[in-house]
């Protein structure tokens, strides 16, 4: 398992769906888990424990309110964390305001609301860093979307 991802509530699986079918498009290893930081804060710990023991490289975690989950993890490990704010009160920008303003020495990087499939291309992107073939398969990525957009848009279109 290379990434984990970890949200607070089972009411954003849909929007957490996202990375999962990313990181499948890649054909990356990873497990999901609901895990509160309030509701279940042992269990959060122990679970990334468990995660740091089987080599886990990148945590996305998906949180909305006051959206702890994401800075929770990020205290409590150097594995590197993406959060992604879940829409919630106020259209979700306090989920992303909590995420995205993390003190300093304790980073988590933040995709837009609801954007999970991002945070699982931010994944990615990182651990291409140090794997060829994923690095191939994600320029390759690059190089189909790019002339997908082209072949649907390049020749303008009717309005």
């Amino acid at each position: 398992m290379r990434v984990a991802i970890f949200f607070g509530s089972k009411s954003d699986t849909e929007i957490m769906k996202g990375a999962a079918n990313c990181l499948k498009e890649f054909g990356i290893s990873y497990k999901a888990y609901v895990l509160s930081a309030h509701r279940v804060p042992e269990k959060l710990e122990e679970t990334l424990r468990d995660i740091e023991a089987e080599g886990c490289e990148v945590i996305i975690a998906g949180a909305g309110l006051a959206a702890h989950l994401p800075g929770v993890i990020a205290s409590q490990t150097v594995i590197p964390v993406i959060g992604v704010p879940c829409k919630g009160a106020i259209e979700g920008l306090d989920a992303l305001f909590s995420i995205v303003q993390m003190p300093k020495s304790i980073p988590v990087a933040t995709v837009g609301i609801n954007n999970a499939y991002n945070a699982g291309m931010l994944a990615v992107q990182m651990l291409s860093i140090g794997d060829k073939e994923l690095k191939a398969k994600l320029i390759k990525y690059r190089k189909d979307m790019k002339e997908k957009f082209i072949a649907e848009n390049g020749e303008g279109v009717d309005l």
